[in-house]
């Protein structure tokens, strides 16, 4: 390490009380035990488990008695796990098991199991046990088929992951990849480490290996003695945090945070690391934030299970997929003529720029200003540089940093190297190496970083960059260009862009040396450290002079602005859940649209307050203790947004210990009541007044247009989504990119995963999974939509065609003496579902859509009647089920009434019960297969075949099974010999079946066409404008009768609008009154994401 003191650590750990990254009420066991160890004699507490310990090139040592677990019975094994992940459900011998279970969770499923053990026994079972059989092994083997081929996909990727490398295994020492590590090929130890993978951040850390393994450990025969005993705690999922002892030749070393590389974590900047395994697999902290794998359920799942409890029916098995459309990219090629950078070989070879005077000015040398401007930007900053080749490869501790060195470089001044105690650089065409005396580095609180570097003339100079707001504060009197950088940044301000200031100081021999006094005091201080370096460093960053200001842009994706505008029009509630600081989130907030300048935004101090206030109203109250409140938090809702941290969530989050845990808590508060400190007033006291405080939260969140948590832990993310469906009753959806968002993702009613530099841990965990955040709103706005109107249509007709083809046996009944006799034959009754009416409504649930892909996007509103439910629930359910009744009725008695007292043309009367049974079957095909062409909005040849085709298998099979030949090939299954040929060549059964049909259908024709006419829904009155449009468009087309000739043609163009049309144009405004849509309902759904994916 180097002797000279480094002004402050990283900004990844000095960070405000606020912005500590939070792991609540997340301990373990171990620290519980710790914690009581305090109190043992008072209440004979257990000994503590044995801790983890391992020993380095000692395998064997982990097989000890000590260190392994039973499974089961008397089977143990290891209690540390191997370096393989595991995603996949299933395996050759839980498949079936695992798979049956989850269906059978359907009541649906497990009401026909029950009908089909029934149906098994003669004694108590009218129908053919096949009859229930054969509907229920194709549902359950098309969906097992289906999860199946999901698994087997989760089974090649894990494949992949772990047969990437060698499968590290606790205990050995590992090349090129470690958790503890003991040796770098940098010097000191030193390496930055890349941790978006784990919380998000995508700026650099600092790690470094103890010094005494650094110095011993050089070579592989060194490392092969190394005999260390680690003595660590157990498994967890804090990921700021490690406490653990590495005993060496009887010296003891403590380990921490800064000692490990966490699974997940990128190395930088590093040719050779050697380390030690101290945790793998399952065991690692990535890992134990993923959470588990949920049996996920819609709502209308949810809602069907109770309606097959209530009236005993079942429903079918949905398709997880949606139908997948190609999707075109145009992309457009700008041509401009950019600057030749052909004199600078280390210029990036994709950097355009066009400005060509300021390229001359800064070659020419002329003017100071923008000499020491780049100067900077090569100097003040923390970057470490790779050469590989003739490249320079940059790895900096924030995207900005890399940001503004690389732009430097571009122009001339190139960071070539650093040590411990210099910085060299390339000023255009000549290498300087400069002194470096002393780094003051950023955090969140200084908002701003300053290097005091030795010039090679012996001069001293502080250069400084930062935020305006702190700059401008210690600015010198006589700085020049106040007013017009100041204007620059109000401009970069409206466009959304981080900016930082410039400036510098020059500084005395002897005035540098007084404060270097200072500061070496105030950095070996041991109370109070970091207050003792803010203080000096005020001292010297004083009376400077500003140079310019920087503007960085950080793009999102393509696209992310417009899909939350829209998304938030279809009232679908955006909360952001980062682990970034508060500063970068609320910039990301900007950049997306997600918060405007309107918006007034609160942070956890405002929130306190409203909380605490809501909490004394309800103690005031104790009548009204269990009644919610209706007032507000806030009088404008549309203007608010919520800005808070991981540390203050974490007073909201109580998490629930498990038994053993609450128990010792339990003994906690006794002791702590019975001393002299009394409770805190503002804090809840119960259980209950916690869930009212959680409850509080959540209502005050969703009065707001956006919520934005930072510096969070996945951890945190899922319990935030768990809070939203517990208290809102919200369908919820997080999106993600890293391994951080699988714990929010597997949480979520709907988890997606996009796919990108983070790798695949999201997509492997999600539900649904693409490349970029855009197409989210075709996933909600159009498929999502598309999916719920179909699956509404499927189950209303479902229950309908069920109604009418099962109440005909009640009606029956009353006329066969309760004899148990069914209305149709046995073979009718298996096939109706399977064959005779199921192709139709399945095309329907594929293909049909109300409106088309571009529509849906243009009118987000048109998502409204699916988070209002409106389209299936106990209403709609009940209107099926009176349309079935009616159906079944006229199905039953007007065949009836046809066969009572008739001829036939033979002179015999046709009214047996086969010929009935022929008239009722007949009809009720034709009627149902009609019935669903009438609910069909998205007409294709498929459709139209599939109703046709329906019809025709069910005449074909009927004529086919009531031939004398098959009945004399099987005469006891096959009874209705020559009974549809009897009775449909007769026209006067024909006339019946056609007025059963008619009257039927008559009545849903004339209210569909009432309601399209009435009582328009929303999606009607958009299909009206379509029409309405196309016609417009198509009466613009056609010419007119009369062709103006050559002659009459004028060869100037006159111009019919003002001037001032311009500005409004390029606002991208529109002056177009938008459509009126009915008012929004307080129902929303919940979209929770990382906005790390951009």
């Amino acid at each position: 390490m180097s002797a000279r003191p480094r002004a402050a650590s990283q900004d990844s750990q000095e960070e405000p009380d606020d912005e500590v990254v939070p792991y609540s009420d997340d301990e373990t066991d171990d620290e519980l035990q710790s914690e009581d160890d305090l109190d043992r004699s008072e209440d004979q507490l257990p000994e503590p488990e044995i801790r983890p310990t391992i020993r380095a090139n000692d395998r064997e040592y982990c097989n000890q008695p000590q260190f392994q677990k039973k499974v089961f019975l008397c089977i143990k094994k290891s209690r540390y796990s191997g370096n393989a992940i595991k995603t996949y459900k299933y395996n050759v011998l839980t498949f079936l098991p695992l798979n049956l279970y989850e269906q059978f969770k359907r009541a649906a499923n497990l009401y026909f199991l029950c009908l089909l053990i029934l149906q098994i026994i003669p004694q108590i079972s009218t129908l053919p046990w096949y009859t229930t059989l054969v509907p229920l092994v194709l549902v359950l083997g098309i969906t097992a088929i289906k999860d199946l081929v999901d698994d087997l996909a989760r089974h090649r990727m894990d494949k992949e992951i772990n047969n990437r490398s060698h499968i590290i295994h606790p205990f050995e020492i590992i090349f090129k990849f470690t958790f503890s590590h003991l040796h770098l090929s940098n010097p000191n130890s030193l390496c930055y480490v890349e941790t978006a993978e784990l919380d998000g951040e995508t700026n650099l850390k600092f790690k470094m290996g103890l010094k005494v393994t650094d110095e011993r450990l050089q070579e592989e025969d060194q490392l092969a003695r190394f005999n260390a005993l680690i003595l660590c705690e157990e498994p967890n999922n804090r990921l700021d945090k490690f406490m653990g002892t590495m005993i060496w030749d009887s010296q003891s070393y403590a380990l921490d945070l800064d000692n490990m590389l966490l699974r997940g974590c990128k190395i930088r900047n590093t040719d050779v690391c050697h380390g030690l395994v101290i945790f793998a697999g399952n065991d690692t902290k990535i890992m134990r934030n993923g959470g588990k794998t949920r049996f996920k359920r819609t709502r209308i799942d949810i809602l069907m299970n109770y309606m097959v409890y209530t009236v005993k029916v079942y429903l079918f098995i949905e398709s997880k997929y949606l139908i997948s459309h190609f999707i075109h990219f145009t992309f457009s090629l700008i041509f401009t003529q950019p600057v030749d950078f052909s004199w600078n070989k280390y210029a990036d070879k994709k950097f355009q720029f066009e400005d060509h005077f300021l390229v001359s000015c800064i070659r020419s040398k002329k003017d100071p200003q923008i000499h020491e401007f780049f100067k900077l930007l090569s100097l003040c900053h923390t970057v470490m540089v790779e050469h590989k080749g003739d490249e320079l490869v940059y790895q900096a501790a924030s995207p900005d940093e890399g940001a503004l060195v690389t732009a430097a470089c571009n122009f001339g001044y190139v960071f070539l190297s650093r040590t411990q105690d210099t910085i060299t650089i390339l000023e255009m065409d000549h290498e300087e190496t400069y002194e470096m005396l002393a780094l003051l580095d950023f955090n969140s609180d200084r908002k701003r970083m300053s290097i005091i570097l030795r010039f090679p003339d012996g001069k001293i100079r502080l250069y400084c960059k930062g935020a305006d707001t702190v700059i401008y504060q210690r600015l010198d009197a006589n700085s020049k260009n106040i007013e017009t950088t100041q204007e620059a940044l109000d401009i970069f301000a409206n466009e959304t862009l981080r900016t930082l200031c410039l400036c510098y100081k020059d500084i005395s021999q002897a005035e540098f040396d007084a404060w270097s006094q200072k500061h070496q005091a105030a950095s070996v201080s041991m109370g109070n450290r970091e207050e003792a370096l803010d203080t000096v460093y005020e001292e010297i960053e004083e009376n400077l002079l500003l140079i310019g200001a920087t503007a960085i842009e950080d793009k999102l994706q393509d696209g992310v602005p417009e899909t939350i505008a829209k998304l938030a029009k279809a009232n679908i509630k955006i909360w952001v859940l980062t682990g970034d600081k508060k500063e970068t989130a609320e910039n990301i907030g900007y950049s997306c649209q997600l918060l405007t300048d309107n918006m007034k935004i609160h942070y956890g101090e405002d929130v306190n307050v409203q909380l605490r206030n809501r909490q004394t109203q309800r103690r005031n109250d104790p009548q009204g203790r269990n009644k919610k409140l209706k007032e507000q938090f806030f009088t404008e809702s549309g203007n608010n947004a919520l800005v808070i941290t991981g540390g203050w969530l974490n007073e909201i989050l109580y998490e629930k210990k498990k038994k053993r845990r609450r128990l010792r808590l339990k003994k906690l508060r006794k002791r702590f009541t019975n001393s002299t400190n009394p409770p805190d007033s503002n804090q809840p006291v119960d259980d209950w007044e916690k869930e009212k405080r959680q409850e509080d939260f959540v209502d005050m969140a969703c009065e707001c247009s956006a919520v934005i948590c930072c510096r969070v832990t996945p951890k945190q993310k899922a319990n935030v989504v768990s809070l939203v469906k517990r208290y809102k009753k919200a369908v919820t959806l997080s999106i993600g990119d890293g391994a951080n968002d699988v714990n929010m993702i597997k949480t979520a009613d709907i988890g997606v995963g996009i796919s990108g530099q983070e790798g695949m841990q999201a997509v492997m965990s999600s539900d649904y999974a693409f490349a970029q955040f855009r197409y989210l709103q075709r996933l909600l706005l159009v498929h999502g939509r598309w999916s719920y109107i179909r699956m509404c249509k499927f189950l209303r007709y479902f229950f309908y065609k069920n109604f009418a083809f099962t109440l005909v046996h009640f009606w029956f009944s009353f006329f066969n003496g309760f004899s148990s006799q069914t209305a149709y034959e046995d073979w009718f009754i298996t096939l109706y579902n399977v064959c005779y009416s199921s192709l139709p409504v399945l095309l329907v649930g594929l293909l049909d859509q109300d409106v088309n892909d571009k529509l849906s996007l243009r009118f987000p509103k048109l998502y409204l009647p699916g988070q209002q439910g409106s389209l299936f629930n106990y209403k709609n359910f009940f209107i099926s089920l009176f349309h079935g009744i009616f159906t079944s009725l006229m199905i039953f008695f007007i065949p009836y009434g046809a066969f009572l007292q008739t001829m036939g043309q033979d002179g015999e009367a046709p009214s047996d019960y086969q010929s009935f049974a022929v008239v009722a079957a007949s009809s009720l095909i034709i009627t149902v297969n009609l019935q669903i062409s009438l609910n069909t909005s998205y007409w294709t040849f498929v459709n139209f075949f599939a109703v046709i085709g329906s019809i025709a298998i069910y005449f074909g099979v009927m004529f086919d099974i009531h031939s004398a030949g098959i009945h004399v090939i099987l005469p006891t299954t096959f009874t209705f010999t020559g009974a549809a040929s009897n009775a449909l060549r007769q026209p006067y059964l024909w006339l019946t079946i056609i007025l059963t049909v008619g009257i039927c259908l008559l009545p849903v024709i004339c209210i569909q066409f009432l309601y399209q006419t009435i009582w328009p829904s929303v999606g009607d009155k958009v299909r009206s404008l379509k029409n309405l449009e196309d016609e417009e468009e198509e009466r613009k087309k056609k010419k007119p009768a009369f062709q103006r000739g050559g002659r009459s043609r004028r060869s100037a163009y006159a111009f019919s609008h003002s001037s001032g049309y311009a500005d409004l144009i390029a606002s991208g405004r529109s002056i177009r009154q938008r459509p009126r849509v009915r008012p929004e309902l307080p129902e929303i759904k919940i979209i929770l994401f990382d906005p790390q994916t951009k």
